[in-house]
């Protein structure tokens, strides 16, 4: 019964919740793995597995992931005399040649806004206020500040 206990807190009470028919597959493909593994003097594939268990490829590849722990951004993935690599160091950086051209058109665009028009793209976009809030600091109504907003995003559309 106190094994029960402990089995059943553990298995509620993790980060992330997964179903258990999901961790009784990964459980069933791990035990898999490892039968594979001493029969063949290799790793299997997922494909192996899956046929081991009789289940579909994408069900495993599902259910190993569920169990896997999560991961912080800041765990170090390596360190060196001092200089440690993190998870959030290793994710892929998206400034291409493409994000940087894409910038330089909605500049552009942005340009050829009114002033007003500027304003409450900033106050909307860059500083996260409400029409309403943008509406009392300007002071027009929020249905003006809407009909502004669509107005100028439908121009730089066009621009760009």
């Amino acid at each position: 019964m106190i094994l029960g206990e402990v089995k059943r807190y553990l298995r509620d009470n993790n980060q992330v919740r997964v179903s258990r028919s999901l961790r009784d597959l990964a459980y069933r493909a791990m035990q898999a793995k490892e039968k594979l593994t001493s029969e063949k003097s290799r790793e299997p594939n997922v494909e192996e597995i899956a046929k081991e268990i009789g289940s579909r490829r994408e069900d495993v590849v599902l259910a190993l992931e569920a169990i896997s722990e999560p991961l912080s951004l800041y765990e170090p993935v390596f360190s060196e005399a001092g200089d440690t690599i993190y998870v959030m160091d290793q994710i892929g950086d998206n400034n291409d040649d493409n994000n940087w051209l894409d910038e330089i058109a909605l500049k552009e665009a942005i340009t050829h806004l009114g002033q007003r028009e500027k304003k409450i793209l900033n106050l909307r976009f860059f500083q996260g206020k409400t029409q309403v809030e943008v509406a009392e600091q300007i002071g027009i109504s929020q249905a003006q500040v809407s009909r502004l907003e669509k107005g100028a995003l439908n121009k730089i559309k066009r621009k760009i």
